[in-house]
């Protein structure tokens, strides 16, 4: 069924409200060769069944995901989703859900959104999760302004330049509106690709308010969560942990068991696929004493009057709900179909099923990075990784150009966003990667030197 909301006076109405006299002027930037290109010329007169046969040959021509092998990561990651988390997530009662105010008719959504704030408190050792966020980036920012909040009269925040690019800049759009407030970038060191542990000595003052840092970063590899926690806390500064590849968790030691205060991420590896940048599932968690500043909302766990276990919106510090003044975000909803999808997830596979899938990810890994090495290759950072690594070479850009003309999506340059790695590229290799596929990828990177 088409669906066409809009009238021709309607639409006669907009462009002339913004100025322009029919909608192909919208377009008129794009060079005219280009806009024929683009035009599907078709004979008159054909059938449906021939119109159709036509545009499915178009479509043909297009090169898809599956076309190739893929090592591309920095912050989205390919898994194996199991068919029963597509099942249970596109049942209508859940697809059509949304925000659960009447939760007498909301248990089915209550409930999973308290598992999944379980599941994420379990995984990241803290004791209160949220009803989770729209992303990573934007719940790490989120983060940094409920530390604001714990820790007022403190001044300047410290975020490691190993953490993911659009991590670092949606918290500084975030707090471009603060006045009084110094975003201090922490160099990572050279050799290892960790975080300049001096560098965050040195600041650790009065003044600092709290400690933003990769766990793991942007290059893949494991920071020194618990030192870094030990030196901020002597400061009197909070720490913020943000995890992009949540699956990490499974196999690392939890920020919470190293210190953190507060831990943010992104819950996209647990079953939901990478499909034109999202959607994600963003999460957080913090201590007991600090959920009166958390965004967003949390469900608890509650009794009827008949005595029934029960579930509802326990807190719910935002805007609509409270002044303006005293709310702690602007969030007005949460990821819950995606939460949903990664509360089965994590449901399938169990405390030891992650664990085990995790340490496959690392062997794959190494074995990965044992090909390349063994061809000449080396890694950029000697730092622990979990699944994703940076590596040396001559010419990166020549070199991922080379590989995706053998149908193999290389890794990511890192140069564009760290003009002093302009000889590195980034590889990521999870459970979906054969081990075939990783002599291939050092076999085209060694001759693309």
């Amino acid at each position: 069924m088409r669906f066409i909301p809009h009238t021709s006076a309607q639409v006669a109405a907009m462009l002339e409200t913004i100025g322009v006299a029919k909608v192909t002027d919208l377009i008129s930037h794009v060079p005219a060769r280009l806009r024929e290109l683009a035009d599907i010329k078709l004979d008159p007169g054909r059938s449906e069944a021939e119109v159709v046969s036509e545009l499915r040959a178009l479509a043909a021509r297009n090169q898809g995901a599956s076309d190739y092998t893929s090592f591309l990561g920095a912050g989205y990651y390919r898994h194996y989703i199991p068919a029963a988390v597509r099942a249970v997530a596109s049942r209508a009662e859940f697809a059509t859900s949304y925000t659960p105010y009447q939760a007498e008719a909301s248990q089915g959504t209550t409930q999973a959104i308290f598992e999944f704030q379980t599941l994420i408190a379990q995984l990241t050792a803290m004791d209160v999760a949220n009803a989770s966020m729209y992303d990573g980036a934007s719940a790490t920012a989120e983060a940094v302004l409920m530390a604001r909040r714990l820790k007022p009269k403190r001044k300047t925040i410290a975020v490691s330049r190993a953490l993911w690019p659009d991590y670092r800049d949606t918290i500084r759009t975030y707090l471009s509106a603060l006045s009084g407030i110094e975003i201090v970038e922490l160099p990572f060191d050279r050799a290892t690709g960790t975080v300049d542990l001096g560098a965050l000595t040195a600041m650790a003052g009065e003044e600092l308010l709290c400690v933003v840092l990769g766990y793991p970063n942007v290059f893949g590899v494991i920071e020194p969560l618990r030192t870094a926690t030990e030196i901020a806390h002597r400061a009197g500064a909070l720490v913020v942990s943000a995890t992009a590849e949540a699956l990490s968790l499974g196999l690392l030691k939890a920020p919470g068991e190293l210190g953190a205060d507060i831990v943010a991420g992104e819950g996209q590896s647990f079953g939901l696929a990478v499909e034109f940048g999202g959607p994600g599932v963003g999460f957080l968690a913090a201590r007991t004493e600090h959920v009166r500043q958390m965004p967003g909302r949390l469900v608890g766990q509650t009794r009827d009057r008949d005595g029934r276990r029960a579930f509802c919106l326990t807190l719910a510090t935002r805007e609509q709900h409270i002044r303006r003044e005293r709310a702690t975000s602007n969030i007005c909803t949460n990821h819950s179909l995606c939460a949903l999808a990664a509360t089965v997830y994590l449901s399938l596979m169990g405390r030891q099923g992650l664990r085990e899938l995790a340490e496959r990810n690392v062997e794959l890994a190494h074995e990965a990075i044992h090909a390349l090495e063994a061809r000449g290759l080396r890694r950029r950072f000697s730092g622990p990784i979990f699944n994703e690594f940076a590596l040396s070479l001559p010419h990166p850009l020549n070199a991922l150009a080379w590989a995706e003309q053998r149908r193999i999506l290389a890794g990511i340059a890192l140069e564009p966003h760290y003009p002093e790695l302009g000889d590195s590229i980034l590889i990521s290799v999870t459970e979906v990667n054969r081990s075939a596929e990783l002599y291939r990828l050092a076999e085209v990177l060694a001759e693309a030197r």
